[in-house]
């Protein structure tokens, strides 16, 4: 069975930085793309990031050059920096994992219970 861990949210300032992780235990098919979504209450789930097997990342216009996705599949890690937030970053943050589309994530096969990332102004 294949559970999803995130880690590393947490409340920070206007322009500081966090580092997401989401360790995977269980079998995940190595053609699976890995990403993260995020979600406020209320509004529909955005996936923000995903990275294929070949190592190629796809994101979001909202977090383009300034979150970076990455992967150290020795730890079966998936992280997310993410650096000069803003209070619109505010969201609950989820890992996942699923089959590959044409943009990241096409189907979503494994979802993580979410760590909440707060940005003040």
């Amino acid at each position: 069975q294949v559970q999803l861990v995130e880690s590393g949210g947490g409340s920070v300032q206007t322009g500081g930085s966090l580092r997401l992780s989401c360790v995977a235990s269980g079998y995940i098919a190595r053609s699976y793309c890995r990403g993260w979504f995020r979600q406020a209450p209320g509004k529909e789930r955005e996936g923000i990031s995903s990275i294929y097997n070949d190592g190629m990342t796809t994101y979001a216009n909202s977090v383009r050059g300034r979150f970076t996705i990455s992967q150290d599949n020795a730890k079966n890690t998936l992280y997310l920096q993410m650096n000069s937030l803003k209070p619109e970053d505010t969201d609950m943050y989820y890992c996942a994992a699923g089959a590959c589309g044409q943009m990241g994530i096409g189907s979503t096969n494994y979802w993580g219970q979410g760590t909440q990332v707060t940005v003040s102004s």
